[in-house]
């Protein structure tokens, strides 16, 4: 039998996030003793009023087909999140409910992007951007910066990199997996550019409401109707409600880009699953005062681990402003990135994910979304692990 795979298939990377959280996980159930800093979810359960909506819509019977791009009722509370905290007036039908921001990630480019377009994506970079733009038949194109920058591009390695064939300008602000945060004013140079080329930006802001040591999130798409008009934003629940697993995320687009990804949906998914869509009107329009408990945590932790990352021998790591991970640097311990995670994880059962995976090979990726007591358990570990190298 030939089991021929079609050349897009073939030529994808797994994810190495998802491979290294699979493995501690296999390794936990065997009964060893593994601290997982893998996977990128919060360890807060999804706040109760949101489960509560969508056991009552299961309970009701909401439970069939939906529209392709989402509810009404959705479109229009995700509509109205972004006039009441970003400023940005958008019609529902400039917003597609997608089955998780991955998904509309994916979307943009099967909607935006064909053969010959290049898509500029600033390394360290999340792991599947660069795979999503291959599957859509274009280029992505790898621009490298380093904690000297806080892993920053500048406005010279953007103009740089730029050519005729450029389609998309990924930002990602806050950052996965470096926890970056782009100022304001570093935000609009970065879109004053892209509108003087003509370019699309893709603006994932995701992690949006989780920022510390008074950081400020500001996006591309509010500085002016130009800038408005050729922004793509993505946007999902997973993270600031802890929602990972309802997969429910969204983009507010230019009306023929959201339209286009509409029909995209529709042959594809169909719509996101009909009750957690309820969840999602519940976690837009009731109560948030569950943030500021999981931001004053996370706080803890970050602050923790990075005082205690730095004190490690061959170790240095920048601070994060936002997300929930720590981005170290690992070159002065002479490992790569793949043979570091692999034998911390056989010698100590840390589970780290190496920043090859997100184009950056001197680094690790380490998510501080796990208890305190896990965080003292594999930091102490990580040290023992660097000091036993020397």
């Amino acid at each position: 039998m030939n089991y021929r795979i079609s050349q897009r298939a073939a030529s994808l990377a797994p994810s190495l996030t998802l491979a290294i959280d699979s493995k501690a996980k296999q390794m936990k159930a065997e009964g060893l003793d593994v601290v997982g800093f893998g996977a990128g979810e919060p360890d807060f359960d999804t706040p109760q009023h949101i489960k509560d909506a969508a056991a009552k819509a299961l309970a009701e019977g909401f439970t069939k087909y939906t529209p392709a791009a989402g509810i009404p009722e959705l479109r229009q509370a995700i509509a109205d999140k972004h006039k009441r905290e970003n400023g940005l007036t958008y019609k529902p039908s400039q917003i597609i409910v997608s089955c998780g921001g991955k998904h509309s990630c994916y979307n943009v480019f099967m909607a935006t992007c064909q053969e010959g377009d290049e898509v500029i994506i600033p390394a360290p970079y999340w792991l599947s951007y660069p795979e999503m733009v291959k599957l859509a038949g274009a280029k992505p194109v790898i621009v490298e910066t380093t904690d000297a920058t806080e892993f920053k591009i500048t406005p010279q390695q953007l103009r740089d990199a730029l050519t005729p064939r450029t389609r998309i300008f990924l930002l990602n602000s806050p950052s996965n997996p470096t926890g970056s945060v782009y100022t304001p004013d570093e935000i609009k140079t970065l879109g004053d550019i892209c509108l003087e080329k003509g370019v699309l930006i893709m603006s994932d802001e995701i992690y949006e409401h989780l920022l510390y040591d008074g950081a400020v999130h500001k996006s591309v798409a509010s500085f002016s109707q130009r800038h408005y008009e050729h922004t793509i934003l993505v946007h999902g629940f997973a993270k600031a409600w802890s929602m990972t697993g309802w997969r429910l995320g969204w983009t507010a687009a230019p009306e023929p880009i959201a339209k286009a990804m509409d029909a995209i949906q529709s042959h594809s998914t169909s719509n996101p699953t009909s009750f957690a869509q309820k969840g999602g009107v519940a976690a837009l329009t009731g109560p948030q005062d569950h943030l500021p408990g999981w931001l004053a945590e996370y706080n803890r932790r970050r602050t923790y681990a990075h005082q205690k990352l730095n004190s490690i021998p061959g170790l240095s790591c920048v601070n994060a402003k936002g997300a929930f991970y720590l981005f170290p640097n690992i070159s002065k311990t002479g490992l790569k990135s793949t043979e570091f995670c692999a034998r911390l994880l056989e010698a100590e059962k840390v589970a780290a994910v190496p920043g090859i995976a997100f184009g950056a090979d001197d680094y690790i990726r380490l998510s501080y979304a796990t208890s305190m007591a896990n965080l003292q358990k594999g930091c102490e570990r990580i040290e023992r692990f660097c000091r036993n190298l020397r």
